[in-house]
């Protein structure tokens, strides 16, 4: 009795000192996040998420260019084609300006007076300052002096703000938005002397016959211009206000709409509609010249190698549009954001013959959500290092992150256009007509985050074992196949009435040829990957839609759907051709939304609402083990993966954080976080060196695996390999599951 009681307080001290509110553990809890942190690093980011000007900068000193991906700040060096990041450690919805030491990539400060959200940011020209202006029901103009982290002067602004820029004596600054220019005067004795916040002084510029307007960006004169400020309207103006905050003349920019302005003390550049870029003269405002295009949407960029190949324009060709652009005038780059999410930097030396523009960097990444992501297996015929991504914008990429092919020699990635909708292509979402501010808005629906029903895209993908057919499913029901060598759609049919959301071909040694699809349709069809692709059987077995089906061992199969069961149906040769029946029903409390099977196809790993991971022995459809799955508290797992050596698992929490767990013992190894929408699709490589993560925010994440993980990993896949001088000993052993 004495024992047991001994034991019931020793379980409940440790089930106190778990909790993260006791004081006693925070230093070690963050201690082990840190850790656990360290285990993995972001080694790319494909993907920007720049809206406008305001999420784009470079730095003249090092020439390197800065831009969202996600929750990352990218550092890139377009010369090198070399990326660093910035993660933001704090997490919360308590909106914040913060700064970073770009050296040390570590935050030195941190405002939070903003309570909606902050529109735009920017830095005197002296450093002391940094200005910010909040989302329109903020209301509010704060000026920071940031070293003493201290307010020193604050103002409400009634209209939508959507620009800001600072004088070149940083005196005042000058913000634009709808029907609104406005000159914010520092009055530095008051600022230096005293600690209170003081009012700031603003008077509105004269705006004349263009008061109706929407002035999309503004920039202060710089050098021999200094006294002049500079706004572009979304009609398509570009305008000159003088001294007295008169607007003293203007031109056209002859384009349907006006986005985004970069002004130096000797040239003006004006990104507008259709990928133009118009360069003026800031003393006269006279024209220049016209910069380079980008590539047309539904361009075939695989064979663009060369930037002379993007001047043959063709009449009939569509552009996208130039959503965000700034100037170094220190190396002369120019640096364009357009809203397909294509990244071009200039090399713009001499503007007299824009022809002669080089290309000095170029990408181009998914313009919506990514749904699904397939990693090089050992018998597909591409590139060492090579991964297929698919998304809402009608697309299948295909990247490589050894330097072969679509990353190496700076140039575009292949893409695969499954129709000739080129509006599919743009991000409407995140840019609005007026230029104004949009929040994307992420939110964790059954299978993942819900983007406009009215696009169809691609939601999954999966690549034969052979290596030579590449298959995959929209949102419409329509399964495709193309060959993988030429990229060639060999087969369209109309496979379900609503979305596919799982595909999986049969593995190797089955000694068949099959496909499983499953859709929203509550149906499963069973295709002859080996004979046209005829349809051999149809499962209708669920209640509700199926999320994940896999063949496990030749003659098994599994899957599940979005409720709380998970089915099992074996595979047999009838007289009358292949047949599957039903083994297994298993039901649970919660919902399963994944499922993965490691392996040695012993074990099925699963997913739940709960946030647990749920491990089945295949065999008899009896529940192994249950662990947590998520570090955190609240959400829901919404995928899950398994190494190609079965030692480790990796998830998706609804709540846009990432794991690594020990598959056996359930112990968390690693922790990522770094993207603003729900992670949709995880792979591990197969050479065990990388996890490679895609989200609804547009971007692909490739992480970078320790060494540790790594060389466990691969030991696990020699111990794996059959010996070849034992036939009975081909069957790969489990390791034995712990059950504590």
């Amino acid at each position: 009795m004495t024992a047991e009681r001994s034991g019931t307080i020793r379980s409940r001290i440790k089930n106190l000192l778990r909790s993260p509110s006791i004081k006693l553990r925070r230093s070690g809890t963050a201690r082990h996040k840190e850790d656990l942190s360290g285990k993995v690093t972001l080694e790319k980011a494909l993907g920007i998420t720049a809206p406008g000007n305001r999420a784009l900068a470079c730095d003249p000193r090092t020439g390197l260019l800065a831009y969202p991906a996600g929750c990352v700040v990218v550092l890139l060096n377009p010369r090198k084609n070399k990326q660093h990041h910035i993660f933001n450690s704090s997490s919360g919805h308590m909106p914040a300006v913060r700064v970073w030491d770009v050296s040390e990539r570590l935050q030195v400060s941190e405002l939070q007076e903003h309570k909606y959200g902050v529109a735009c940011v920017a830095f005197s020209p002296n450093g002391k300052y940094i200005v910010s202006v909040g989302y329109q029901h903020d209301m509010m103009v704060n000026v920071w002096n940031w070293k003493k982290n201290v307010v020193v002067a604050a103002n409400k602004v009634s209209s939508k703000v959507t620009a800001v820029s600072f004088s070149d004596d940083s005196s005042y600054f000058v913000t634009a938005g709808n029907r609104h220019v406005k000159f914010w005067y520092l009055d530095h004795a008051k600022t230096s002397k005293v600690n209170a916040t003081v009012p700031l002084l603003g008077r509105s510029g004269l705006l004349g016959e263009l008061r109706n307007n929407f002035f999309s960006d503004v920039a202060c004169g710089r050098g021999r211009q200094a006294s002049s400020t500079f706004c572009i309207t979304s009609s398509g103006l570009l305008c000159e206000f003088n001294d007295r905050r008169l607007l003293d003349k203007w031109v056209e920019l002859r384009t349907s709409q006006a986005t985004c302005l970069s002004v130096t003390d000797e040239l003006i550049f004006c990104g507008c509609s259709d990928g133009t870029v118009r360069a003026f003269s800031p003393v006269n405002l006279h024209f220049l010249c016209n910069l380079p295009r980008p590539h047309y949407l539904g361009a075939d960029i695989a064979s663009m190698v060369d930037a002379s190949q993007l001047f043959s324009c063709r009449s009939e060709a569509r552009y996208p549009d130039t959503v965000a652009v700034t100037y170094d005038p220190t190396n002369r780059w120019l640096s364009c954001v357009y809203n397909d999410h294509s990244v071009y930097v200039w090399d713009v030396r001499d503007l007299r013959d824009p022809r002669r523009a080089g290309k000095l960097y170029s990408a181009l990444y998914h313009s919506s959500c990514v749904w699904s992501v397939e990693v090089r297996g050992e018998e597909v015929r591409l590139p060492p290092g090579s991964f297929l991504s698919c998304s809402s914008d009608n697309t299948i990429r295909l990247w490589n992150v050894d330097g072969h092919g679509a990353l190496s020699g700076n140039i575009l990635s292949h893409v695969i256009y499954v129709d000739d909708n080129i509006t599919s292509l743009l991000d409407t979402e995140s840019i609005t007509v007026a230029g104004g501010n949009t929040e994307k808005a992420g939110s964790s629906g059954s299978e993942g985050p819900q983007t406009d029903l009215s696009r169809s895209g691609i939601r999954t993908l999966t690549v034969s074992p052979n290596g030579e057919h590449l298959a995959s499913g929209d949102r419409m029901g329509v399964l495709r196949i193309h060959d993988v060598d030429s990229m060639e759609e060999i087969l369209n049919v109309q496979a379900h009435d609503s979305e596919i959301l799982s595909l999986e071909f049969s593995k190797p040694d089955s000694g068949l040829q099959l496909l499983a699809t499953a859709g929203r349709d509550r149906l499963i069809h069973v295709l002859d990957a080996g004979s046209e692709y005829r349809l051999v059987q149809t499962l209708d077995e669920h209640s509700s839609s199926i999320t994940a089906v896999r063949f496990a061992v030749g003659c098994n199969g599994d899957h599940c759907s979005p409720g709380p069961e998970l089915q099992f149906f074996l595979l047999s040769q009838e007289d009358q051709g292949l047949e599957f029946t039903r083994t297994h029903h298993v039901v649970r409390k919660t919902t399963l939304y994944d499922m993965d099977v490691e392996p040695t196809r012993k074990y099925a790993a699963v997913g739940c609402q709960d946030r647990s991971i749920r491990i089945f022995n295949i065999s008899n459809g009896k529940q192994k083990k249950l662990y947590k799955g998520s570090q955190g508290e609240d959400g829901t797992l919404i995928k899950v993966q398994i190494d190609p050596s079965g030692l480790y698992i990796a998830t998706s929490c609804s709540d846009k954080n990432i794991s690594i767990f020990d598959f056996y013992s359930g112990e968390c190894v690693a922790t990522m976080f770094g993207h603003s929408e729900i992670v949709t699709g995880l792979k591990f490589s197969s050479d065990c060196r990388h996890l490679i993560t895609v989200s609804g925010d547009s971007c692909i994440f490739v992480w970078r695996l320790s060494p540790e993980l790594t060389i466990r990993m691969r030991q696990r896949l020699v111990d794996l390999r059959p010996p070849c001088s034992s036939s009975s000993q081909s069957e790969p052993q489990p390791r034995a599951m712990n059950l504590r």
